[in-house]
């Protein structure tokens, strides 16, 4: 009988234990509060140091991108180091040779100049430390794993198309550039393609590397009677000068144009401030995530792409608000 009672209640403790076990959650989520792993979050830290030079960390562009290298290396438990070349690339050679003595493992490089930069690379490819181009290329291109950058070329081409629209007749337009700079060509000449034939005619280029002498030269077109309709700028901070300038003008009725995407454009379309158009929308905060990405499978023995252009996009009156003016996209 003893027996008997002893294998009842063994039985019955393992039905309970098989019962819940095999307890199915029912009701709402909210009845049955449970913890969802997330497979990213159980990753070990990387623990890498990621190094950035940058050509000019006073490009609005650039610093937004340094920020989000920088948050992405810090959710890795990494460390992070950037050094801002101010556009000397004897000086951005230095940074990169001090990379290599503070023991970098991957180095995150935009050249101030594709050719000068060329010792360092070697440098850092003999101490077996991989190179990620950001926006611009260098003349070396084998020193380098890979290249990751905004598609310029069409940041300036959705430009075009919105003006093409606007004035299917074509018009007079001033172009403000630097054609030092990689990058921002590219942008105009995606802007020049896509307007290429359809009636418009560029009455003055202007170099916008040097904000003084561009304003000056711009303030002169402009009071000389020349016929002009459209500016378009191959960079935001060009064409925050620009609107000043034509502001003081009184010449409201220009069509400005830029490429970027910078708080500043945007509220400047938000404000519907002088006579902003439009932006071919550049996305920093996306390409500093794919650069610790790349960065990680590279040191990882992963598998990444070599090169990669990042959607770009246009902004005007009417979607701004999407994007918001508050930060980069």
């Amino acid at each position: 009988m003893k027996k008997r009672v002893i294998e009842f209640i063994l039985l019955t403790v393992f039905a309970v234990l098989f019962l819940s076990g095999c307890k199915k959650n029912v009701g709402t989520p909210e009845d049955n509060p449970v913890v969802e792993e997330d497979e990213e979050s159980v990753e070990p830290a990387k623990d890498y140091l990621y190094g950035y030079s940058c050509a000019d960390l006073k490009d609005p562009f650039y610093m937004a991108l340094k920020d989000a290298i920088g948050v992405q290396a810090e959710q890795n438990k990494g460390q992070f180091i950037v050094r801002d070349a101010g556009n000397d690339p004897v000086k951005q050679n230095e940074q990169l040779m001090e990379m290599i003595d503070k023991g970098a493992d991957v180095v995150f490089l935009t050249a101030s100049d594709p050719d000068a930069v060329t010792p360092a690379l070697e440098a850092l490819d003999k101490a077996d430390i991989p190179v990620i181009l950001l926006e611009t290329q260098v003349k070396e291109r084998d020193l380098a794993k890979a290249f990751i950058s905004s598609d310029n070329y069409n940041a300036g081409k959705v430009c075009g198309e919105d003006l093409k629209e606007k004035m299917p007749d074509g018009g007079k337009l001033v172009i403000v550039e630097d054609k030092a700079d990689q990058n921002l060509s590219e942008g105009i000449s995606g802007f020049e393609e896509k307007i290429k034939n359809g009636g418009f005619e560029v009455v003055k280029r202007v170099d916008g590397a040097q904000t003084d002498g561009m304003t000056k030269e711009l303030n002169e077109i402009l009071s000389s009677g020349t016929k002009v309709e459209v500016i378009m700028c191959a960079d935001d901070q060009m064409a925050e000068a620009v609107r000043a300038t034509v502001k003081e003008s009184g010449k409201n009725d220009i069509l400005i144009y830029s490429i970027g995407g910078s708080p500043a454009a945007k509220a400047a379309l938000l404000a519907q401030e002088g006579a902003m158009a439009g932006i071919g929308a550049r996305s920093p905060i996306i390409e500093g995530k794919i650069a610790v990405k790349t960065a990680d499978a590279i040191l990882d023995d992963g598998s990444y792409e070599e090169e990669v252009l990042i959607e770009t996009f246009f902004i005007n009156k009417e979607n701004v608000e999407i994007y918001g003016t508050d930060g980069w996209q």
